[in-house]
């Protein structure tokens, strides 16, 4: 599915989950929803659905569990939940560029442990709104969910193992948006340093030259702003207070 995302400070733009585990629980990557103020969940058939609210997530492994509105029989995917070889096939699908239900392959270059845990780092092309695709393998199972990229580098992504979805909760029950935003929410940029998050494009934007900017700032002293900076073919997002 592709995700329609508008943040806290009414910037939206679109990620990628997968029907997984229960058939209302979609799996994404946990920074394509961290300052979510609303999320759809839109299918290839045209099909939009509400996405409620967070079920569990695990911000250090940019995990997350995310609880549909209604249940969609004879849709959810099915998981691997052995790791990978090192050369294995693997296929993206999810919207680069705003493309949705786009797939492209890859192999799965090495298995490696950034921030304490096991990722696959894939050869697999990975753009903007392709945070949060399923990583298929060879057999159509799930065995990751796209994360982020590395900057100044071609097909050099990673993806997050099933298995660290499987460690989620899915029996807890989903805090909504506005309830998740009560509880203070960490800045959604990844925090990996030289890394860049594989978040989606970012639509809606208002025009205006630097003055305009400047000029908005002012008048959100207080709130909570995105700033989505393109440049050189590159999505990077940026959550702060104004003060």
């Amino acid at each position: 599915m592709t995700l329609d995302v508008e943040s806290q400070s009414g910037v939206r733009f679109v990620g990628s989950a997968v029907l997984a585990l229960a058939d209302d629980v979609a799996l994404t990557a946990w920074h394509v929803v961290a300052d979510a103020r609303s999320v759809w969940a839109v299918f290839a058939n045209g099909q939009r659905v509400s996405v409620i609210g967070c079920i569990d997530h695990d911000s250090l492994r940019d995990a997350a569990l995310l609880k549909l509105e209604k249940r969609l029989p004879h849709r959810k995917a099915a998981l691997c939940r052995e790791m990978q070889a090192v050369a294995a096939r693997a296929y993206v699908i999810g919207a680069p560029k705003g493309y949705d239900f786009s797939i492209s392959d890859g192999l799965i270059s090495q298995i490696r442990s950034v921030n304490g845990f096991l990722q696959y780092q894939l050869s697999c092309p990975i753009s903007p709104g392709n945070s949060g695709s399923p990583i298929l393998n060879q057999r159509g199972e799930v065995i990751g969910i796209a994360s982020w990229t590395k900057a100044d580098a071609q097909n050099v992504s990673f993806a997050i193992p099933t298995q660290e979805f499987t460690r989620l909760k899915v029996s807890k029950r989903a805090m909504t948006w506005e309830q998740l935003a009560a509880t203070g929410r960490p800045d959604p940029t990844n925090s990996l340093t030289g890394l860049r998050p594989a978040t989606g494009n970012a639509r809606n934007a208002e025009a205006g030259g630097f003055a305009a900017f400047q000029k908005r700032l002012k008048d959100s002293v207080g709130k909570s702003v995105t700033v989505v900076v393109q440049e050189a073919g590159r999505t990077n997002i940026f959550t702060f207070t104004v003060k």
